[in-house]
């Protein structure tokens, strides 16, 4: 016997926006604002007039809470599909603001001629042609008199046929008893099952998240703060990446700016650091597992629905203290101490751009790890230590790549049991001497100049403040920040000439950084060329390649770009032993450095 997952109904679109103004239907308008363009609105709005299908709408009810007093709550259905048609709607029809990316309310005006029946977004020329309905919302308000209304637009266009004009704009006006489609997800689904039948569904959209849910859920509840504290993780996101979002927020929200998230917040408006921009998926996921001790979105949905993992009812109880647990862990992860502590340790060990930062779960689990072993007591110096360290295997070993939650799982787990022992034999197992001799230099076989294992190879260089190859003066560090030449060691044109395709030429084991001027005046020559000049440049005193004048600082600036010192003698026909023992020399870099972090 197959169980009904869901219910399908056919509903007005009047009858949709009533629920949604009497709160049957709830939109978490601030945690997924309007992101449609004027123009797939106008196309939308156009869909409906001539009765295409425009999709379904996917709601969720919350699960009934049994309340402290014995009672049960229903809970309120919330849209996790089709929040932008309904948007739409509201603002197209009944002339309603939206909020866009950047916490800005705005109007979509869409423009209607009733006699070429064609829509547009309105401008002011449209505005200014008496042929068309500047704002289709008028048609749409309680007191519009369409006979009133056909006379003056028939009036003010002479020739127009009046009973086609009166079809046409009475077809408009019924656009709100279209009917649309809503799938009711039945309330004792869990999380999982909810995310396998939308991503079934709606498989060509955009999948929707566990956050997502977990933030729909967070933005609804009123009871116990979670409306709130929606504003404050949507906000503080902003605010990390825009920090001249803060005097725009003071006029935008001035309710929540009387609450006191907003000042926990405030000292984002000095920040201009772009080294961890975390998302709302990034806040949960931290705030979650650290203060949960679990791994796993869906459980956090299940939690803040008052579920009872041994009972398998819903509580009230339950939903209470996860709310509080929850918004305890939103607060510590903003704290300006724990952030920027955090930022800090990313960039002691020789992160300094966000650039050379492609895994944000690395970053993530490493703030988790942070925020715990701090909770536990240990002292500043083994923390940081350790963070820098497990971000470095995490990067480096794509630790939180395949399944970020399940690894997440486990690690908080065995962490909040053991601790230092855990994180210990995790470092044993993962970095042994096998993985520093052979398993990172063939790693480092990749012809990807973003990969993790280049830009753990470079945050090793800043580290040890390392020049810039053939420089004598500019660091690393100065040619990261400042987007500097990623340069070929053996120039890519000359290795084209020999037969070398692009996966041969662009092996990370080539690359350097270097200054643009040392770049170009090495052009296309193979290295035995130009590095002979070189050596004469540090014998003669006149400058041809860089400022490196004396050749104990040559042999010192090739060994810290881990470049072997037969590159004086080699040509194309020695490329390959070129690569091999550079990888090996750079994943030697790499160990030393891991071990001083």
């Amino acid at each position: 016997m197959v169980i009904t997952k869901y219910s399908v109904n056919q509903f007005q679109i009047n009858s949709i926006i009533a629920l949604i103004q009497m709160d049957n239907i709830a939109i978490p308008q601030i945690q997924r604002p309007f992101v449609w363009d004027s123009t797939k609105v106008r196309d939308f709005i156009d869909s409906l007039y001539k009765g295409y299908p425009v999709g379904y709408i996917i709601t969720w009810q919350n699960p009934d809470v049994k309340l402290k007093d014995g009672m049960t709550s229903k809970g309120k259905e919330i849209i996790i599909d089709g929040q932008q048609r309904v948007l739409s709607i509201m603002a197209a029809l009944l002339g309603e603001k939206v909020i866009d990316e950047d916490f800005k309310k705005k109007n979509i005006t869409i423009a209607f001629n009733p006699d070429t029946e064609k829509f547009e977004v309105s401008n002011s020329a449209i505005v200014k042609d008496k042929s068309w309905i500047p704002d289709i919302s008028v048609v749409f308000k309680p007191d519009f008199d369409l006979l009133q209304f056909l006379e003056n637009y028939c009036s003010q266009n002479v020739g127009v046929e009046k009973n086609k004009i009166f079809n046409n704009i009475s077809k408009l006006n019924g656009i709100q008893f279209n009917s649309i489609g809503i799938i009711q997800l039945n309330s004792d689904l869990d999380i999982e099952t909810v995310t396998e039948i939308f991503i079934r569904i709606n498989s060509k959209g955009a999948v929707l998240s566990q956050a997502d849910f977990a933030m729909s859920k967070i933005a609804v509840d009123e009871k116990f703060g979670g409306n709130i504290l929606q504003k404050a993780i949507n906000y503080f996101c902003h605010l990390a990446v825009e920090p001249s979002f803060y005097d725009m927020l003071k006029e935008i929200d001035k309710e929540f700016v009387k609450t006191d998230y907003f000042p926990k917040m405030a000292w984002l408006k000095d920040i201009n650091d772009d080294l961890y921009d975390p998302s709302y998926t990034d806040m949960l996921r931290v705030s979650f597992t650290n203060k949960f001790k679990r791994g796993r979105l869906q459980d956090l949905v299940a939690l803040l629905s008052g579920r009872n993992f041994e009972t398998k009812q819903y509580e009230e109880q339950i939903a209470e203290e996860s709310f509080k647990m929850l918004d305890d862990g939103i607060r510590t992860f903003m704290n300006q101490n724990n952030f920027l502590n955090f930022v800090m340790i990313l960039n002691s060990a020789g992160f300094v751009d966000s650039s050379m930062i492609r895994s944000q779960n690395a970053i993530n689990f490493s703030y988790i790890l942070y925020l715990t072993l701090k909770e536990q007591g240990m002292h500043q110096g083994m923390i940081h230590s350790y963070v820098r360290k497990w971000f470095i295997l995490s990067v480096l070993t794509g630790r939180y790549s395949g399944s970020p939650e399940s690894q997440f799982d486990y690690d908080i787990k065995r962490i909040n049991e053991l601790s230092e022992n855990y994180i210990n034999d995790v470092f044993r197992a993962e970095l042994s001497d096998a993985y520093w001799n052979f398993g990172l230099p063939q790693q480092m076989n990749s012809s990807l100049a973003n990969s993790p294992a280049f830009n753990v190879y470079l945050a090793a260089q800043i580290k040890n403040q390392d020049k810039g190859f053939l420089s004598r003066d500019i660091l690393v560090s100065d040619l990261v920040k400042l987007k500097g030449d990623v340069h070929h060691i053996f120039p890519r044109e000359y290795l084209k000439k020999y037969g070398y395709n692009k996966n041969m030429y662009n092996q990370i084991a080539n690359y350097v950084m270097a200054q643009s001027e040392i770049n170009i005046a090495i052009g296309a020559k193979p290295p035995a060329d130009y590095m002979k000049q070189i050596f004469e440049q540090c014998q003669t005193g006149i400058l041809k390649y860089g400022a490196i004048n004396s050749t104990e600082e040559l042999r010192k600036n090739l060994e810290m770009n881990c470049i072997p010192e037969e590159i004086v003698d080699m040509d194309a026909n020695h490329y390959s032993d070129f690569l091999e023992k550079r990888r090996f020399l750079m994943s030697q870099k790499i160990k030393r450095y891991f071990e001083i972090l």
